[in-house]
């Protein structure tokens, strides 16, 4: 049997990605399944929805009611969690460095961003934030911020929202699997597991 593969889309910005993000490869490894990350920007999406923010500042009641299950979820995976200021980030730097750096380095770059914003409260914005996190990884973080300025760099975090849309995608955290099957959400990335699993045992 090939060693099944799940995509994990997310947006940096992405309440629900910072849980999937702190359990994926765990969970995955338990279950002998590969994770490819894929880091995109959701605000490209939800403009040509007529959106200029997170739908939870759009709805109101949907906004407080997200807010309310993070602190739930962040306590019961004992992660730390502060709401951030501003909400959304923006998290287009991020994503370019994560388009920079060896696969390999994503992962754990990723969910230091994440703990940054939602566990700590920094803004990811600021390049003094990812410099620190780059530096604390071992990575050479003045060589990857300047590379986040050339247009290949710029390039890849268009292609991949492309790619994502053309997947379907329409929020963060989303899943796909080899034959193009759609999960959304923290609380389906088990059942997209699942379903990796029953495809490489075709």
């Amino acid at each position: 049997m090939t060693r099944p593969v799940i995509e994990f889309w997310y947006e940096f910005a992405s309440t629900y990605s910072y849980l999937t993000a702190m359990r994926i490869e765990a969970l995955a490894a338990d279950r002998d399944v590969a994770v490819r990350w894929r880091p995109f920007l959701l605000g490209p999406i939800f403009g040509k929805l007529g959106w200029n923010t997170s739908p939870f500042n759009v709805y109101s009641a949907k906004g407080a009611y997200m807010w309310r299950d993070m602190v739930r979820l962040t306590a019961e995976n004992g992660l730390p969690f502060k709401k951030p200021d501003p909400f959304p980030q923006n998290g287009l730097l991020a994503a370019r460095v994560a388009h920079v750096l060896d696969p390999g380095d994503v992962p754990a770059f990723s969910r230091a961003v994440f703990t940054a914003q939602f566990g700590e409260g920094r803004q990811i914005a600021d390049p003094d934030t990812l410099v620190a996190i780059l530096s604390a990884l071992g990575l050479a973080a003045d060589r990857v911020l300047a590379q986040t300025q050339q247009d290949t760099v710029k390039t890849r975090v268009r292609d991949a929202v492309t790619a994502a849309e053309a997947a379907g995608i329409f929020g963060a955290p989303s899943f796909t699997t080899a034959d193009g099957e759609l999960y959304w959400g923290n609380d389906r990335l088990e059942q997209a597991i699942d379903h990796a699993l029953r495809l490489a045992s075709r």
